[in-house]
């Protein structure tokens, strides 16, 4: 009976139903009113799309279990070591910077688009450093692994990106003068719409959203995001805004005649566990290690993906601008 309320409450985690469940079994829906209940409420509708999104890959015949694996399995992997890991860098993060803050954004409807860009802003700089810093992309890349994109993907990140980012991401909110009440808001719905935008192309087909694409970022951009072709690599940033894309410049559509390839450029084997896991580690290790020099072996760590001390530098910015100089003298 144990094992069987242990998969049952794992189950109920997973869906995030308790909160709705529990609201049914009182009777009592004047939570709804509140912003608790509202998250309660709305929790569910990420896994639930996960298994209708699955559910339609069976019926339309392109189901294949290998995609959906090694997410699901990090994610049960991420559930039993979180157990013993518990940082709360953003609970630290708050107590420790907020009073010493210059700023405070005020708590109103204009005051809430102030604090969703500063949001934007810091998800960006912690999004931009976990693709240009090599440590941080090894805790990164386990995330971009997958060599198709649905869903379940959401689940695939390294279990200690989340404390990396949180650290970023509400540091720099909160000397923004980011309420902490707005914040938890912020990151609510930043956070479903996180998930939504790793939606397959069996749920959603063409996602560019026509006009609502060139105001947010919708799941079109963030395939780009995930996509190893040269043009494509190391853009779209943001998670929900593109402003921040658009001023620094990594904002880049999808573009009709290119099909979308998925991955990183690191030969991989996609459905082993341990080589999506802690593969980027192994490589940065071995790259550490034969390394001449103190200041060589440092600047593996710091440096991007793919730069090399012998200076035939593979990074992302390198692979993309030979691809556009090559692209303008076909057209020319």
């Amino acid at each position: 009976m144990e094992l069987l309320d242990f998969f049952k409450n794992e189950l109920l985690d997973f869906f995030s139903i308790k909160g709705v469940l529990s609201m049914i079994e009182s009777g009592n829906y004047s939570s709804l009113r509140t912003w608790g209940g509202i998250t309660n409420a709305l929790s569910p509708l990420i896994p639930f799309i996960v298994v209708i999104e699955m559910a339609m890959a069976f019926l339309h015949k392109k189901f294949h279990a290998a995609e959906y694996k090694i997410p699901f399995f990090i994610y049960v992997f991420n559930r039993v070591a979180g157990r013993y890991i518990s940082l709360g860098l953003v609970g630290f993060c708050i107590g420790w910077l907020q009073p010493v803050t210059p700023l405070q954004i005020p708590l109103t409807w204009y005051g809430f688009i102030l604090g969703y860009i500063a949001w934007e802003f810091s998800h960006f700089i912690y999004h931009y450093l976990a693709h240009k810093v090599r440590l941080l992309w090894c805790l990164h890349s386990t995330h971009h692994a997958p060599v198709q994109m649905n869903l379940s993907v959401t689940y695939a990140h390294f279990i200690l990106e989340a404390p990396y980012a949180d650290f970023i991401r509400t540091s720099i909110c909160i000397l923004c003068g980011v309420n902490p009440a707005m914040l938890f808001a912020i990151m609510f719905i930043d956070g479903t719409w996180g998930g939504f935008i790793h939606v397959g192309e069996n749920f959603i087909k063409d996602s560019r959203f026509g006009f609502l694409g060139k105001l947010i970022l919708t799941p079109s951009h963030h395939r780009v995001h995930h996509a190893r072709n040269p043009l494509y690599m190391d853009t779209n940033f943001c998670n929900l805004l593109n402003v921040w894309d658009r001023i620094f410049k990594t904002y880049q559509p999808e573009q009709r005649e290119m099909a979308i390839e998925y991955g990183i450029t690191r030969t991989i084997n996609a459905g082993n566990f341990f080589d999506v896991y802690f593969g980027e580690f192994y490589h940065l290790w071995k790259d550490v290690v034969t390394a001449p020099g103190l200041v060589n072996k440092f600047l593996y760590l710091i440096m991007p993906p793919g730069w090399s001390h012998s200076g035939d530098h593979k990074m992302a910015s390198v692979i993309r601008n030979e691809y556009l100089k090559d692209q303008s003298k076909i057209i020319q």
